[in-house]
């Protein structure tokens, strides 16, 4: 395009409006076809509620366009030879070609300059963009450069883009505008469904009705109702060829069907109702939910040398999930296999949905310096069996003191509908207590005595 008429443009907005207050600013690097922009002193750019907010005159030098100002209605109209664009400082909305468009944010004023927001008004007048939150950098390119275009891949043209995401009735459902590929895969430990849609971004309009950061161009949500399903996880995962990743994670393995998208538009559509792999818990296997406490933010308790609890807790779940799986009669779900966070209610509801038949909570205690030793907490009368059983084999494969089987209040083994336990397998405010239970070998005896405890209470050989 030829590069010359823009700063006319920006000179009118820039001498029209009023300076402002600036806000939510911090430095970022602007590039136009490669080169550095140089950005005049005090010019910033913003984050507005994950929305990028840019300075039109950083590149008042490079881009030319036919623009007119309207005082009255404080409306700038800009002009090339194919588009006509109307913006309204304050207003969502933009009119290209004489239709009504919502853009993520209104243009606003800050300082005297001009701030819209970045993708939507870099694509209308003919830019592709990347905002690169690591580099906290934004990369424009215009088509006439001469070279390839961020995200245009290997000369597909325009990128598609995700309108919309949800799932529902047990299937993930997305809404795609465009030539978008697809393609669906599994991963495992852990399990998980891959979605990735190349040639493909988010719509600007995206963000508006999703938990979505458009900074970092990611974001996610929880299922709750579905016991196939944690949550969804979504992210523009690669630049060049443009890449949306669309991240399914599951309780378990799932088999899953894939429809839409036949034509590169319209809703692609991943569907668990799926009867071509029986659920956990059935064919006469028995289901046990083993869930590895605290998380994330949430450490725990921390040791006499800074251990955290949450790991111990993971690294002990982990190794009795594999131990586990390795059992013909007894099929696993973890409430976590990951540094994530849940709920007590989620990791509750999990186990309750399955109907699961076992329930194991795993912890490690804190105290005074001097308290030792292994606890194993009940809630209900019933549940006092499978304790017990669990009990007696993890004291014998640790080796710590025996504080015994005790009745506790606990959330997780309270709310559970199935006998639950949860062990307290030995301090961590406890140096020797500590130490055993970050040793490798004796997590190992301690998850295998996990196993029998478990064997020994179901019943299965």
């Amino acid at each position: 395009m030829k590069k010359v008429g823009f700063l006319l443009f920006l000179v009118v907005m820039m001498i029209a409006f009023p300076r402002m207050a600036d806000a939510s600013s911090y430095s970022a690097k602007i590039y136009l076809d490669g080169q550095e922009l140089n950005l005049s002193s005090g010019v910033v750019v913003e984050n507005q509620n994950g929305t990028v907010m840019v300075p039109i005159r950083v590149v008042s030098e490079q881009l030319g366009f036919r623009v007119s100002w309207t005082k009255a209605t404080q409306t700038v109209t800009v002009q090339n030879s194919v588009k006509n664009v109307s913006m309204v400082i304050g207003s969502s909305y933009a009119t290209i070609d004489g239709q009504r468009v919502q853009m993520t944010k209104a243009p606003v004023l800050r300082g005297g300059t001009t701030l819209v927001p970045l993708r939507f008004v870099s694509e209308q007048m003919g830019l592709q963009v990347r905002w690169d939150n690591q580099q906290k950098a934004v990369y424009l390119q215009s088509t006439g450069s001469g070279g390839e275009a961020p995200g245009s891949g290997n000369g597909s043209g325009t990128a598609a883009t995700v309108d919309g995401l949800s799932f529902n009735e047990n299937k993930l459902m997305v809404a795609v505008s465009g030539n978008a590929r697809a393609n669906v895969s599994t991963l495992s430990n852990p399990d998980r469904i891959v979605i990735d849609l190349t040639n493909t971004r988010f719509s600007d309009g995206f963000g508006s009705n999703n938990n979505f950061n458009s900074v970092s161009q990611s974001g996610q949500f929880t299922v709750s109702g579905y016991p196939d399903v944690k949550s969804v996880r979504y992210s523009l995962f690669n630049e060049n060829p443009m890449t949306v990743r669309i991240v399914v994670d599951l309780n378990y393995a799932k088999n899953y069907t894939v429809s839409g998208l036949e034509n590169g538009s319209g809703i692609l559509t991943v569907d668990l109702n799926t009867a071509s792999a029986p659920n956990p818990g059935t064919g006469g296997k028995k289901l046990v939910v083993i869930d590895a406490g605290h998380g994330d933010h949430d450490p725990g308790a921390i040791g006499v040398t800074g251990k955290r609890e949450k790991d111990f807790n993971l690294q002990m779940a982990l190794k009795v999930q594999r131990l586990l799986q390795q059992e013909p009669n007894i099929d696993v779900v973890m409430t976590r296999s990951t540094d994530t966070f849940l709920e007590l209610r989620e990791r509750a509801k999990i186990a309750n949905d399955l109907k699961a038949d076992v329930f194991i909570s795993i912890h490690a205690n804190s105290g005074p310096s001097s308290a030792s030793g292994t606890e194993t907490y009940y809630y209900h009368e019933s549940d006092k069996a499978l304790a017990n059983a669990l009990h007696k084999e993890i004291v014998q494969a640790i080796g710590l003191r025996d504080r015994g089987v005790k009745y506790g209040n606990f959330h997780v083994i309270r709310e559970t509908n199935m006998p639950g336990a949860l062990l307290e397998v030995g301090f961590l405010s406890n140096s020797n207590d500590e130490s055993k239970l970050f040793d490798p070998a004796t997590q190992d005896r301690v998850a295998a005595a996990i196993v029998r405890g478990l064997k020994n209470y179901l019943q299965v050989n």
